[in-house]
């Protein structure tokens, strides 16, 4: 079923639109046609505010398995953790927007 409904999205679906998946912060997102590269689809990684609405207005963008692998891995790294825990003692405090919106989930 979830097949069905990527390749109706891919045929229908308007460019960079996203449609949300059952597993928060993923969106599978249509890509435009580009010079000899045809429409596809991607996966979306964009942390949710808590209205569960996505905090980024693009957020990464994976194309590939290896791309996917990659990732994993970096995120993976403990210096990563060391990394953004410097960052937020460093960087001022900032308050997260709650804009909520309804749309079709993809049941994964």
């Amino acid at each position: 079923m979830s097949e069905n409904k990527l390749r109706d999205f891919l045929s229908n679906g308007k460019d960079w639109e996203r449609m949300k998946t059952s597993i928060p912060g993923v969106f599978v997102q249509k890509l435009p046609a580009y010079k000899s590269s045809p429409s596809r689809l991607v996966i979306e990684i964009n942390p949710l505010d808590s209205a569960g609405a996505p905090s980024k207005r693009r957020g990464f963008i994976i194309r590939s398995i290896e791309e996917l692998e990659q990732i994993r891995r970096i995120f993976q790294d403990d210096k990563l953790d060391k990394l953004q825990n410097i960052l937020e003692s460093v960087n001022p405090k900032i308050k997260g927007s709650t804009s909520m919106k309804s749309e079709d989930v993809l049941e994964l």
